[in-house]
């Protein structure tokens, strides 16, 4: 009897050791770098970022213009300028000015030009939807239909010609956050936005969209519940074929990780976030917030399954609570486009009220 309990033992290992070593060797690896500074000393979080014309666009965005934060009195300034880098290894140019100083919308690239959508400022939420298109140098600025309703703070992706937006909060002093689920067919020959189902499951904001082999993907979030925030790990699949469904829930939350999820047409990834493991403490911590999550977190559709693959980059310094732009953070509350094929994440929050200029690439490497 014992020498079977023994021998179930051992083959449990050894299948359980193969299985892990299996795993291990499919995740996908990526080769981390640094882009020249978006030009500006403090950063911006809440930046529209994607590719038109073959180049990197970076536009508007808000921080604090003096490096301080609320509990210091400083009151968050939105940009309406727009950067441009035409090459890895160049440097950020100003191309030109959106229309309204705006951020924390949703970026799409489409064909050769880059669509911006919804988001905030200073006098509240919109619904503006814009069309950037990049030639000779100069960024020329066209208007798509209007969203439904304004909003920010949301999620979105574009699969086929179609871009699809989910969650958010209609105003700044949102006490719920939104259930919208809204499409906008851009091969339509009238184009208007259609209102769709909502998943099954809680209205959030600050949510990763994917796409992935026909369907799209609503991870995470923060659900608000008079106002008070609730952090959010479950996931849902959509599919025009089969509506909504349920999938396995994340390892922990992602808050405001960059989006949309990064697809290698196989798996769909996720940079970070925040975990809300010290979210009840950001008040007391103020700078001495030690930062987001830096776990790079896959989805396996295959096997409805998550895998923590590998971790982002970064470069703490010993004076990086007073000098936090002379380290290297996992940043939140930014874009993630793809750009000469690897994954680029321009800007964004690094701890509780401070941005950063750092832009970080990080190329997939072939298995």
């Amino acid at each position: 009897m014992y020498k079977n309990i023994i021998l179930f033992l051992l083959i449990f290992m050894v299948t359980t050791f193969s299985k892990s070593s299996a795993q291990e060797q499919q995740l996908q690896k990526f080769a981390w770098q640094k882009l020249a500074n978006i030009p500006d000393k403090i950063g911006y979080a809440g930046s529209f970022a994607g590719v038109a014309n073959e180049v990197l666009i970076v536009a508007g965005g808000a921080n604090f213009p003096d490096g301080g934060a609320p509990w210091t009195g400083s009151t968050k300034a939105w940009t309406d300028q727009i950067f441009v880098l035409e090459k890895t290894d160049g440097n950020w140019k100003v191309a030109g000015k959106l229309p309204n100083k705006m951020g924390y919308g949703v970026s799409v690239n489409y064909k050769d030009d880059l669509i911006l959508i919804g988001g905030s400022n200073e006098k509240g939420h919109h619904t503006d939807v814009l069309r950037l298109s990049y030639k000779k140098g100069e960024i020329t600025i066209s208007q798509l239909p209007n969203l439904p309703q304004p909003i920010a703070n949301t999620c979105g992706v574009l699969l086929g010609d179609v871009i699809y937006i989910m969650g958010g909060i209609f105003t700044a002093d949102a006490k719920t956050a939104a259930t919208n689920f809204w499409a906008l067919d851009l091969c339509a020959e009238k184009k208007e936005w259609k209102i769709l189902p909502s998943w099954p499951g809680e209205g959030r904001m600050l949510s990763v969209a994917g796409a992935l082999n026909g369907s799209i993907y609503l991870f995470s979030g923060v659900a608000l519940k008079d106002g008070q925030r609730s952090y959010l790990k479950d996931a849902y699949r959509y599919s025009t074929e089969d509506g909504w469904q349920k999938i396995k829930d994340l390892p922990h939350a992602v808050a405001a990780a960059p989006t949309p999820a990064f697809s290698n047409k196989k798996e769909l990834f996720v940079f970070g976030g925040d975990d809300g493991v010290e979210a009840p403490n950001a008040a007391t911590l103020k700078e001495k917030h030690p930062g987001f999550s830096t776990n790079v977190l896959s989805y396996h559709p295959n096997t409805n399954d998550w895998l923590t693959n590998g971790k982002i980059i970064i470069d703490k310094k010993e004076d990086a609570v007073i000098n936090p732009n002379g380290s290297i953070w996992a940043p939140v509350t930014t874009t993630l486009t793809v750009w000469k094929g690897k994954v680029i994440l321009p800007g964004g929050e690094v701890r509780p009220a401070t941005r950063t200029p750092n832009v970080l690439i990080a190329k997939p490497i072939k298995k």
